[in-house]
């Protein structure tokens, strides 16, 4: 059987996050996926051999994320849960509350892994909602708290100001846009990167380098991206609706690419996102 037929998933090994928890590098992510599928959808992913689900109060799918985790069977010290604290909520009460929402909403008394979703440095104080982060986490409500969509300045503010360095700092990352000089200011001060749109939301898989490298190994587009992905130490969380294309993005353990290929695929960059909102300028109001 070809390795893009494989239907279950390998154990993702895990990556250890600066406070002694380990993630599961390979994740499933949930962005825009609807709360009608989510339940159904999460539970086969933890079927096909996924341990880590990623969700954020945005999406509107968190009490189905926990549904599926329930319905999965699964002990709850297996299920690595990631969610996120929503835009709307700038004000240190209003982060409290919607964490405590979120816990409600997943049916969950500790989450694994969460994050502030954006750092909106036009219009809120983000170290002032980090700090609910570190209560939470203190309380161990959280096991790790981290952040999504931070550049180098708020990072840098939040080493400069808080008690509590972020675990992990959630960003696009794609063969069009490396973010090499984030990430590398992420590894110097033990901050673990997960890459979302990992895919670049597919513009990437029809690239003829991208498929010259997945000819050579028998594998798909996405498959070799994915793995460029977690041989460059990235936690990595794609989405699909399709039981198929599920187990093909898990199937991520059997097969190395080389330098060459690393470098081929690196050699994409263009800076280009796929997301249209710049976090330095996003104020959670659009995009």
């Amino acid at each position: 059987m070809s390795a893009t037929g494989r239907t279950r998933a390998l154990p993702a090994p895990a990556v250890r996050l600066n406070n002694g928890t380990t993630i599961p590098q390979l994740g499933f992510g949930t962005y825009k996926m609807p709360p009608s599928d989510t339940a159904r959808l999460v539970r086969t992913a933890l079927e096909l051999g996924y341990r880590h689900v990623d969700t954020a109060e945005m999406y509107g799918n968190e009490r189905e994320v926990g549904q599926g985790v329930r319905d999965s069977g699964l002990p709850r010290d297996e299920v690595f849960v990631t969610s996120k604290l929503d835009n709307p909520h700038r004000t240190p009460d209003q982060a409290r509350a919607a964490f405590d929402r979120t816990m409600a909403d997943l049916g969950l008394e500790q989450v694994d892994l969460f994050l502030i979703h954006w750092p909106l440095p036009t219009v809120t104080d983000y170290v002032a909602r980090w700090r609910v982060l570190e209560e939470v986490y203190a309380d161990g409500r959280a096991r790790a708290i981290g952040v999504s969509n931070f550049q180098v300045a708020h990072l840098r503010r939040l080493l400069d100001e808080v008690d509590v360095v972020p675990a992990v700092n959630q960003i696009e990352v794609q063969p069009y846009f490396v973010q090499d000089e984030l990430r590398a200011f992420h590894a110097q001060h033990g901050i673990v990167t997960e890459a979302w749109s990992p895919l670049a939301r597919g513009k990437v898989l029809d690239d003829p380098v991208v498929a010259r490298v997945a000819a050579r190994h028998d594998r798909s587009p996405a498959q070799v991206v994915l793995r460029w992905h977690l041989q460059r130490g990235d936690v990595v969380i794609p989405k699909s609706s399709s039981r198929a294309r599920i187990a093909e993005n898990g199937n991520l353990f059997t097969f190395v690419l080389s330098d060459d290929d690393i470098a081929a695929i690196t050699g994409l960059d263009r800076d280009e996102r796929t997301g249209s909102a710049d976090p330095n300028t996003f104020d959670g109001l659009r995009g």
